[in-house]
């Protein structure tokens, strides 16, 4: 029987953000030199509710604003939720942006070192899988160069390759197909489907609808921080289709 990875019930996530009201003058000093401006309160996320099952691939669309990455940082504990309920069973390896996890300032050598290690590979087991990750980067030409020198293609091969190498049981990937080659993005996918095999659990948010509907087997439709439909690749697909047209 299938486990279910993921479980996510009735998430909600706030945040406070500063806005500009109309104020006297006298007001709009005030607000300057105290540090103290208007706030509002916006839901990012409301209501939303799902599960992932091992070997699952579940697609994340909607706009811009959506949501999609709150989610994927809500399920990460990089956010923590203001309602609602979390849980997951398995290793979660996350690919949120490409310039989290990574630090500029050092060489693709050192990130691989760093970031296998905050994934919780042994400096052993780092060894063993390091001329693997460069391998499946085709970066190595670049091992011993800083990364703020990398273009977003190449960071995203980098950040790729270090997540597949890390023993991950549930794999977030935010937007990590948008840059780089085509050819590389079929690869990754393919790798991807390999992972399924495997029972990894994978959440993918992406504007790539051609990709989405390839390779997730369910899709999540994300509105304005609430669910607007979810079910079936195809058919969520065409009517956010229509949607937007």
């Amino acid at each position: 029987m299938e486990r279910e990875r993921i479980i996510v019930e009735a998430l909600g996530k706030k945040f406070k953000i500063g806005f500009k009201k109309r104020q006297s003058v006298l007001a709009r000093f005030v607000s300057v030199f105290s540090g103290r401006e208007a706030r509002k309160t916006i839901w990012a996320l409301q209501n939303i509710s799902f599960s992932a099952k091992q070997g699952e691939i579940i697609g994340i669309i909607g706009k811009n604003g959506s949501g999609k990455s709150t989610l994927l940082r809500c399920i990460s504990k990089i956010y923590k939720q203001d309602t609602g309920i979390i849980k997951t069973n398995g290793k979660i390896v996350p690919i949120i942006s490409l310039n989290v996890g990574m630090q500029p300032r050092l060489t693709m050598r050192d990130n691989i070192n760093l970031c296998c290690s905050l994934f919780g590979l042994s400096k052993e087991e780092i060894k063993k899988r390091f001329q693997d990750i460069v391998k499946f980067s085709e970066l190595q030409d670049f091992i011993d160069t800083k990364i703020y020198q990398f273009s977003e293609g190449m960071k995203q091969r980098s950040a790729f390759s270090i997540a597949i190498s890390c023993n991950p049981e549930i794999l977030l990937l935010d937007e990590v197909f948008e840059v780089g080659d085509e050819r590389f993005k079929i690869k990754s996918a393919e790798k991807i489907k390999e992972f399924v095999k495997k029972r990894v659990s994978v959440l993918l948010v992406s504007h790539d609808l051609k990709m989405i509907e390839k390779y997730c087997n369910r899709v999540l439709w994300l509105d304005e921080g609430k669910t607007k439909q979810e079910g079936k690749t195809k058919e969520v697909i065409s009517k956010y289709l229509k949607n937007k047209n």
